[in-house]
């Protein structure tokens, strides 16, 4: 990126994210250390792939759990965040099926761990969530509905919810999208710049005027089929929901945004199918203001957008997690174009269609 006020803008962004740097991988010797001076804990432990954090899964003679060490560029107070929304949830909504947060020996939610360096790092554990994530399903029209109206279920438990650190700054929060042009020169191919200037002329034309009078509020931020645990048999369908590393306060409209981006093109004859039958369900339990509803296809299209722009940049600077970070986002350009296919305003006028309630 260049050295203009939008490219330090944007530079900014993505430390606060805690993606500029690469780090070592913890070591699992001193993992296991802190596991059983301050969890009592003992087990194997098993390293799993995730953007930028180490997360191990440990197995005990009596139970699983899932374990995170935060990377040493991201902030305790945002790591403070995460937890606390969980812990929120877990006491205003105990019925929803949030993952839940193990205290540590003496009543801990977390424990710091020093480095030489003099960095911080801060482990975490939580229970293990067992099932199959959405995205190794193929769920029907109403078990996408259940997992829109799970979302706007946390959303509405979220409301009365804040946290110090809630306003942090965030790459991946969809309202600083048309702040961040300089990622086009990031872009694979000519055809792929001209689809995402195609979806920043939208989002500036439709999206940006109304950034300031969007309701906001504390959100999951990555709702992805990725974080939602699921039953295929259950009328439930969503048995848990997880991964609250991106929970921060924006606008209300861009927590659907997200699984209906990842949403896109999976059905390549109607593109929008499948992110539709999510906000529906959605908008049975919350429905979006109807003034609001136009913005949120272009608000699904910048989240994918985004995420293609920021793949190949992110795979250079973070050799290790390479596989995993351009595995998640391998069929994004596609389906931008597939989406781009269809006019805006058929999209809104099924969502519409699909909520009565709306005129």
């Amino acid at each position: 990126m260049n050295t203009s006020p939008a490219a330090d803008f944007a530079r900014r962004l993505f430390e606060e994210s805690g993606l500029t740097s690469s780090h070592e991988p913890i070591d699992v010797m001193l993992v296991s250390i802190f596991l059983e001076k301050h969890y009592g804990l003992n087990g194997r432990l098993g390293r799993l792939a995730t953007e930028k954090d180490d997360t191990f899964r440990l197995r005990t003679d009596t139970s699983d759990h899932l374990v995170k060490v935060s990377p040493p560029d991201e902030a305790e107070a945002v790591v403070d965040l995460q937890t606390a929304a969980m812990r929120f949830l877990e006491n205003a909504a105990p019925q929803l099926p949030i993952q839940r947060v193990k205290l540590t020996a003496d009543g801990r939610d977390s424990v710091a761990i020093r480095l030489n360096d003099g960095r911080t790092r801060i482990l975490r554990v939580f229970e293990f969530v067992a099932g199959p994530v959405m995205a190794h399903t193929s769920p029907d029209d109403e078990q996408l509905a259940k997992a829109g109206e799970m979302l706007a279920r946390v959303d509405e438990a979220l409301m009365a919810f804040t946290h110090p650190a809630d306003r942090r700054g965030l790459v991946w929060d969809i309202r600083h999208f048309h702040q961040l042009t300089g990622l086009l020169e990031y872009t694979p191919t000519p055809e792929h710049r001209r689809m995402a200037e195609t979806v920043f002329r939208h989002f500036d034309t439709a999206v940006v005027p109304r950034l300031s009078d969007l309701e906001t509020q504390v959100i999951h931020g990555d709702f992805s089929p990725y974080n939602i645990v699921v039953d295929p048999n259950s009328d439930h369908f969503v048995t848990g929901v997880i991964d609250f590393g991106d929970t921060v306060r924006s606008a209300v409209i861009f927590d659907p945004a997200v699984p209906m981006a990842n949403l896109l093109g999976t059905t390549p004859e109607h593109p929008w199918r499948d992110a539709c039958a999510f906000v529906a369900g959605y908008q049975r339990e919350r429905p979006i203001q109807d003034a609001e509803l136009p913005l949120l296809p272009i608000a699904a299209l910048a989240r994918l957008t985004l995420r293609a722009l920021i793949t190949n940049w992110r795979a250079e600077r973070a050799p290790e997690r390479r596989e995993y970070i351009l595995d998640h986002a391998k069929d994004d350009w596609i389906n931008v174009e597939r989406s781009l296919a269809v006019r805006l305003d058929d999209v809104v006028a099924h969502l519409r269609e699909a909520n009565p309630g709306h005129s």
